[in-house]
């Protein structure tokens, strides 16, 4: 999908956004549960204030593409995960924008200026009940292909996905995994090998829910 398509679509956004395919949304596989006095996992609501950035660029033929990160296996949370450049809020911070930006810069050196980075609005707020964050996706473009300097503390692998592998006919990926002794269903996307899932991946089918609604 073209650069100039989606900028043009994402320069006024609907209200209310449309919400992520629902396969996107992990769930606790129906048959986990043998014993039907065993109690299923809860978490408390999300305190804890996080923004990530959604950065869409032109690459050299003036494809739209988006920078996700892959996460280094020695990092607290997360260890391995594909997700935005982003995290928590710091006292410093005036603003979810101003997070997204602080991170973007000190995860993979992105240079506001240099790429003409312009914040055009956000997406929805995404709780993420595990690890206790409320995250806010700040969504911006970039008038040239940003040159990324990744903190290898930080981030293992700088991913640039095109933008049209998450609009509403995209392939959405089964996966399941184990935790705290249940088995987790989910859909997900295929990212250079890579199955995005979770928050990530909500994010992402509400962003290429938003685009294709700007052509209608």
């Amino acid at each position: 999908m073209r650069f100039s398509v989606v900028a043009s679509r994402l320069a006024r956004l609907p209200d209310p956004l449309p919400p992520p395919p629902p396969a996107l949304q992990p769930g606790i596989a129906a048959d986990t549960n043998d014993d039907p006095r065993r109690v299923r996992p809860t978490w408390p609501a999300p305190t804890r204030e996080s923004a990530v950035l959604i950065l869409i660029y032109p690459d050299a033929t003036g494809e739209a593409r988006l920078v996700l990160t892959e996460r280094p296996a020695t990092v607290t949370h997360h260890a391995g995960e594909v997700s935005f450049p982003g995290g928590a809020r710091e006292a410093t911070d005036e603003s979810p924008e101003a997070t997204a930006l602080r991170e973007a810069w000190e995860e993979v050196g992105l240079d506001v200026a240099a790429a003409g980075v312009r914040v055009v609005g956000r997406l929805d707020e995404v709780a993420i009940g595990p690890s206790g964050f409320r995250l806010t996706p700040v969504l911006a473009l970039a008038d040239r292909e940003p040159r990324f300097v990744p903190d290898a503390r930080e981030v293992a692998a700088v991913l640039t996905p095109s933008l049209a592998a998450f609009l509403p006919d995209a392939r959405i990926t089964r996966g399941e995994l184990e935790r705290d002794g249940w088995r987790l269903e989910f859909g997900g996307y295929d990212v250079e090998g890579r199955l995005v899932w979770g928050a990530t991946a909500r994010v992402l089918g509400q962003l290429g829910a938003t685009v294709a609604a700007g052509a209608r």
